[in-house]
């Protein structure tokens, strides 16, 4: 319950700190369950966009249900995925890169990066509202999932005492990695039309990908690295779905 409340508390703004306060040694073990929250603000989003949805045209409530996460998360991730972005287009040497990643004020690689990204996830209104709201539900907690891998695959970029939250999270163990599969794969099987099954990939590949690229630059990964790496993973993951539907008309 500990590790649960941990991870809600981290992954979103709601106030669930308020049931009860957590040690800061659960903290280390919240990306295995980072897809548990991905079921909370995932359905939040959908719940929104499907509740916009009736009032409004298709695309503007599209675009309330992404404030809506936004809210919700605090940015977490548009934050990683900007300090991502500086921190690979603008630095040489691994040591820069940390450096620009560290600091708090967003540059010109960031500013593109977030344009470039919510130009494209704008996209997704073309679909329709029940089967966007499948793909978006399924999205979130998936590309969480396999983003959540990350910590498995590269150690920690940073020593403890210079991480931005001063927590290294915990490799996971076969329980948790386990626990992951289900809370990450479930709503795939149960929601998402099997015609759009091998959209699936399209987060792995960018998880190869991308861990390639953070070995190759910094020889890990950051807190900023797992932003940006979930939010790249879902986005290639929405817009296989919508290559998909548009080969089907």
């Amino acid at each position: 319950m500990n590790r649960v409340l941990a991870a809600l508390i981290f992954f979103t703004r709601l106030p669930f700190w308020r049931i009860k306060q957590v040690d800061a040694e659960h903290f280390k073990h919240v990306v295995p369950l980072w897809p548990l929250a991905g079921w909370l603000t995932g359905g939040i989003m959908v719940g929104v966009l499907w509740l916009a949805a009736q009032v409004l045209p298709l695309s503007t409530a599209w675009l309330i249900a992404i404030v809506a996460r936004l809210l919700i998360t605090g940015c977490l991730h548009e934050d990683g995925l900007a300090d991502f972005c500086d921190g690979m287009g603008g630095g040489v040497t691994r040591e820069r890169v940390l450096t620009i990643m560290k600091d708090s004020h967003i540059g010109t690689y960031g500013v593109i990066g977030l344009i470039i990204y919510f130009l494209l996830l704008m996209q997704m209104s073309a679909l329709p509202l029940e089967l966007l709201c499948a793909i978006v539900f399924v999205g979130d907690i998936w590309s969480k999932f396999v983003s959540s891998h990350i910590i498995n695959i590269l150690p920690y970029a940073r020593k403890e005492e210079d991480a931005k939250n001063k927590t290294i999270y915990q490799r996971m163990s076969a329980l948790e990695a386990f626990v992951g599969a289900l809370l990450g794969t479930i709503p795939a099987v149960v929601l998402l039309p099997n015609t759009f099954w091998p959209a699936l990939l399209a987060p792995v590949v960018v998880f190869i990908l991308l861990t390639w690229l953070m070995k190759r630059r910094i020889q890990g990964y950051t807190g900023d690295c797992c932003g940006a790496l979930f939010l790249t993973s879902e986005l290639a993951y929405l817009l296989t779905c919508l290559i998909f539907f548009n080969s089907q008309l």
